[in-house]
């Protein structure tokens, strides 16, 4: 069953709370900042990594995957696809249980190689989009989200 089905990444998304987001940049603009920042305000904890900052979003940041000193659920990966191997490897050595390939970032080599020591792997989707989809967000834009819920989302006012 591969890694992008609704149960995957809704049992993903559920389980993982430290998020290690690779190539997050400083600057508001960026697609890596709005996803991180909105992570952040759902309630996870964002870990940069980015050898250009000594913070962002007022999290300390790292110059790489293996300078973290605490666990890291998800490696978030908003890098060109040939730079995700290595960031596989990472992943895979401080022990992360998922590597996450942003839109348009799609290694298979490094999803089979993290695949095979044990990791989620998910290429091509975004955490927030993934997030909105699944635990109630999106749809009350007007985006159908495929999944059907009678629950009203925790963070409506009832």
């Amino acid at each position: 069953m591969p890694d992008t089905d609704i149960d995957t990444l809704r049992r993903i998304l559920k389980t993982s709370h430290t998020i290690a987001v690779v190539g997050l940049s400083a600057d508001w603009f960026r697609p890596s900042y709005f996803a991180a920042k909105y992570m952040l305000e759902h309630g996870y904890r964002i870990i940069p990594v980015n050898p250009r900052y000594p913070e962002i979003l007022g999290q300390k940041c790292h110059a790489s995957l293996r300078d973290i000193p605490e666990p890291v659920d998800l490696v978030d990966v908003f890098r060109k696809s040939d730079d995700v191997l290595p960031i596989a490897e990472d992943a895979i050595a401080i022990g992360a249980k998922v590597l996450w390939q942003q839109i348009g970032v799609t290694n298979a080599a490094a999803a089979d190689k993290a695949r095979a020591a044990g990791l989620d792997a998910v290429m091509d989707r975004c955490v927030k989009i993934e997030h909105g989809r699944l635990f109630g967000g999106l749809n009350w834009v007007g985006v159908n989200t495929r999944v059907i819920s009678a629950k009203r989302p925790r963070w409506l006012p009832y």
